[in-house]
């Protein structure tokens, strides 16, 4: 039996032979003392590629994002993020921990409207919250993968200046938005206070995120990754990892957004979906299903049954996400799968799409 085409996200990629191998043979020493040289190389390395002073090492991206909330936050002040921001949907609201809330603005397709930005930004006040941090996402997953321009990031950076406010990118897949947009990556993160980035999605390491700073910040972000119980001992196994990630993967995420785009185009014309591909920008296609008479999760038990697996977000929103592992014929089957199984909604005893 051949196992099933999964596109459910690509953290779902396996670390590579070379990774493996790279495992094996890391040097290791203790990193809460800063003593792992293997973890110290990478951090070096990820700060130069995103022209950073310090990285420091995370298990997760959510814990990187956390850790440079609370570190640029004091208790009792206001996030300012986008509505669809990964961290207001997706990380538990773990900013919650250090006494912060958050104040979404709109989204748009994943770059906020600057000028609700600076409207949301909270005069001084014995009443209401501090506004203590802005963030942005790049790419914008919720938003279908589409990317931030170092135009636009150098206006969020100039507004967050002008307001006295540190400005933190998640920049979990930075490295999709550098390839898709043809910059480098450290054009991306210039006017960010903060970026964190992960090495386990489309770089297939196994696990392992990274926070950038400056060497003030880091070293607070030190203190706050010990809090939360982010304190690594001899990790350099996984840093091992990152560091063939780093060295091979990145360039190779082109194909991914080749095959995203191969499958977006197939996926656009079928009925039963809505689909804009003006949003497939990299490695992540968004759509959502409008069969009146099924809902989303029958919709995809039926893909499950014939071997392709997807994701849902809120709502009747899908999402299939390209990735290391994903080659054409792959994108070719999932389409036709696609296919079929709205060919079979089709028939006269099935409800029309909703509008």
């Amino acid at each position: 039996m051949q196992p099933p085409i999964d596109l459910r996200s690509d953290t779902v990629t396996h670390p590579t032979e070379r990774m493996r191998d790279a495992i094996r043979r890391a040097e290791v020493g203790d990193d809460v003392y800063g003593e792992d040289p293997t973890v110290n190389r990478l951090q070096e390395l990820a700060a130069g590629l995103l022209g950073k002073e310090v990285g420091l090492f995370m298990p997760t991206g959510t814990m990187s994002n956390l850790v440079a909330l609370l570190t640029h936050c004091q208790r009792g002040d206001e996030v300012i993020l986008g509505d669809e921001a990964h961290i207001l949907h997706s990380e538990v609201s773990g900013y919650t921990l250090g006494g912060l809330s958050a104040r979404p603005v709109p989204n748009g397709r994943g770059f906020p409207d600057l000028q609700a930005v600076e409207a949301a930004i909270r005069p001084p006040s014995l009443y209401g919250p501090r506004t203590g941090l802005l963030c942005l996402e790049n790419t914008h997953n919720r938003c279908g993968g589409t990317v931030v321009s170092p135009q636009q990031m150098a206006a969020a950076g100039a507004l967050a200046r002008r307001s006295n406010l540190p400005l933190h990118v998640d920049g979990a897949r930075i490295f999709n938005a550098a390839l898709a947009q043809g910059v480098p990556a450290a054009d991306l993160a210039r006017d960010a206070t903060s970026i964190s980035f992960c090495f386990s999605k489309g770089l297939s390491a196994p696990a392992g995120s990274i926070l950038l700073g400056d060497r003030a910040f880091i070293e607070r972000a030190r203190r706050t990754r010990r809090m939360v119980g982010g304190g690594m001992r001899q990790v350099g196994v996984l840093a091992a990892a990152a560091l063939v990630a780093l060295a091979e993967m990145v360039d190779r995420l082109a194909e991914d957004h080749a095959h995203a785009r191969l499958l977006a185009e197939r996926l656009a014309p079928l009925p039963g979906l809505e689909l804009d591909l003006d949003t497939v920008q990299t490695n992540i296609v968004a759509f959502r299903f409008t069969v009146a008479n099924l809902s989303p999760e029958a919709f995809m038990a039926r893909l499950r049954e014939r071997g392709v697996l997807i994701s849902a977000h809120a709502g009747r929103r899908l999402r299939a996400v390209t990735h290391h592992g994903i080659e054409r014929a792959h994108v070719l089957r999932a389409a036709e799968v696609f296919e079929a199984v709205l060919g079979e909604l089709a028939l006269p005893s099935a409800a029309a799409p909703l509008r």
